[in-house]
């Protein structure tokens, strides 16, 4: 007779995330069923659609329009989830970006990406490039790709803006840093970059972010299991902003910058470093600090219609429309 399995044991809860067992596998503790888009939400009355291209998945935001020929700023939206977890289409996503669009007045593109551990980065960060150049198509003649009517139609090229809340965050700083060398369709320019309790950290802790062993801490063992191999650990320029120098930062490939941050969220100190850097560096744009008090991590993302939440979005529509 054969020898009996060992039995599966917990190698590392990675919570509210994922635990990781000692057999290899893992179990992700955020389900996050499909829900379907909606034609008109009762509530925002945004319209939404899905799309399902075979270098992408996504979907699409259109808040109400009087005008049939209306343009409107494009948002491309990636989600928060430490990388691990998390979908746009889920029924939190769909209720925090009906509002989001209506608030704001934007078409959003909400990128679904792939997601560790079974697709380590830099895979998201991939899909984040896939996502762009599809919108981008839209802006030209004679491309094989296929074309959204929403987007063709509704979206208005001199204004596209990246957005991210937290993981999301982080993948949009990243989109942002890479523009310069990504064989985009057409003349392509990013009106700005709109980051939200950017998962961003480092070896080297800032007020609040952690004390002891870095290694014991949870960004640092979610970076661990979604980048394990990527020079510099850590304190890579993909996690850790304020490692890279002055040059590359004034390198990113948009015209203006606002950062997000929460009161009592951990991440909010290294966020605001990473702000002023900017300021100090020779980024041609204007930056913008926005911080809403007394709230923690993703609040908006959560509770969309609260009191908040609409300020943090007045100020993405400010932002976005002047």
């Amino acid at each position: 007779m054969g020898s009996a399995a060992a039995p599966r044991g917990l190698a590392d809860d990675l919570s509210p995330f994922l635990k990781r067992y000692t057999d290899g596998t893992y179990e992700r503790l955020n389900d996050t069923p499909y829900v379907p888009p909606t034609l008109k939400d009762p509530t925002t009355g945004v319209s939404s659609k899905d799309v399902t291209d075979v270098s992408l998945l996504a979907r699409i935001f259109l808040p109400e329009i009087t005008d049939l020929d209306e343009k409107l700023p494009i948002l491309l939206h990636f989600h928060s989830g430490g990388f691990m977890v998390g979908s746009i289409f889920s029924a939190v996503d769909l209720k925090y970006l009906n509002a989001l669009s209506s608030e704001t007045k934007t078409l959003i593109v909400a990128v679904e990406y792939r997601l560790a551990p079974e697709h380590r980065l830099p895979a998201a960060y991939e899909d984040s490039e896939s996502a762009l150049k599809w919108v981008f198509s839209h802006a030209i003649e004679n491309t094989q790709i296929a074309k959204d009517p929403w987007i063709s139609t509704h979206g208005d090229f001199s204004k596209i803006f990246i957005h991210g809340d937290s993981a999301g965050g982080n993948i949009a700083y990243n989109l942002s840093m890479r523009i310069s060398s990504i064989p985009l369709p057409g003349n392509p320019k990013i009106s700005g970059l709109i980051i939200i309790h950017p998962f961003f950290f480092g070896s080297i802790p800032f007020a609040g972010e952690f004390e002891g062993d870095v290694k014991q801490n949870l960004a640092y063992r979610i970076w661990s299991i979604c980048y394990p191999n990527v020079p510099g650990g850590i304190d890579s320029p993909f996690l850790n902003p304020i490692a890279a120098d002055d040059a590359s930062l004034s390198a990113m490939g948009c015209s203006k910058l606002l950062v997000a941050v929460a009161e009592k969220d951990a991440l909010t100190a290294r966020a605001v470093a990473y702000a002023e850097k900017m300021k100090k560096s020779e980024f041609p744009g204007n930056v913008e600090i926005v911080v809403s008090n007394g709230e923690d991590h993703c609040f908006h993302v959560f509770d969309p219609h609260g009191e908040n939440a609409k300020i943090l979005f007045d100020k993405f529509s400010e932002f976005i429309h002047s």
